[in-house]
């Protein structure tokens, strides 16, 4: 069995002003826009960043999920990690032995999509969500992704970033939470160079760090691949979004030049 980044998701108060970002800093274009996210008192937009997604949801409607996340983090930040599997099957099973809960269940067999959504109360960290592809070339690496349409691929720019290397979730206890979610991956973790717990998935690492900036427990941040350091810096200075030459902030995000 496998399991791929596939799209990184963040929640925003104001859309337009996060894409300004996105698009100015990263170079990304927006490919689509999902209508079902409405039922979630949602709107959004997607960023292809290589073969992965950048989405941005923001409230609009009263007592949102979304909503209350934002209020509870103190301002925009990650929001899911969503990873693309085989065995979606599988993952529900164990997801039910450990009692992990599933927020919401993603059938959409007409479509060739089939996912769960697994509760952040008892993943911990961030919402972490499963998909499988189930359509003709599902699971070829960088094939057809539902979530962000039928139609992405033409957006892709890669002339500032080619992909999304790693995720980042920060907690006061950063090994508790990575032993919660190497069970729930069945994935083995490796102490990186700074010591910090990691998870190895097929094209990426998510990677656990101590909670320094006062937000809680949350994702924090991602890496990124770069291929123009010094138009990112650029954009990033004339767009206040700069923090240094490894490191600019997008989306609520620290955003780790690689």
């Amino acid at each position: 069995m496998w399991m791929r980044l596939r799209q990184i998701a963040v929640v925003a108060s104001d859309l337009q002003k996060v894409g300004a970002e996105i698009t100015g800093v990263l170079g990304a274009e927006a490919c689509f826009t999902d209508p079902g996210v409405k039922q979630f008192g949602l709107k959004n937009t997607l960023w292809p960043i290589g073969t992965q997604m950048l989405e941005v949801v923001t409230p609009i409607a009263d007592g949102t999920a979304g909503g209350r996340y934002i209020e509870r983090r103190g301002g925009d930040g990650g929001y899911m990690v969503i990873t693309q599997v085989d065995d979606v099957a599988r993952r529900r099973v164990r997801a039910a032995e450990l009692g992990v809960r599933v927020a919401f269940d993603l059938h959409y067999p007409d479509e060739g999509h089939d996912g769960i959504q697994l509760h952040p109360g008892d993943t911990g960290g961030s919402f972490f969500e499963m998909d499988q592809m189930t359509m003709p070339g599902g699971d070829a690496v960088g094939g057809p992704w539902y979530p962000a349409g039928k139609n992405w691929e033409p957006y892709v720019n890669t002339s500032r970033v080619s992909g999304i290397s790693a995720a980042e979730l920060q907690s006061p206890e950063p090994d508790r939470l990575a032993q919660r979610w190497a069970e729930i991956a069945e994935i083995g973790l490796t102490p990186d160079a700074d010591g910090n717990p990691t998870m190895q998935l097929d094209n990426a690492t998510l990677r656990f760090v101590e909670d320094t900036d006062g937000r809680g427990e949350g994702l924090g941040g991602i890496d990124v691949t770069v291929t123009d350091r010094d138009a990112i810096l650029d954009a990033a200075d004339r767009l206040g979004c700069s923090v240094s030459d490894d490191q600019v902030s997008v989306a609520g995000l620290r955003v780790n030049l690689r």
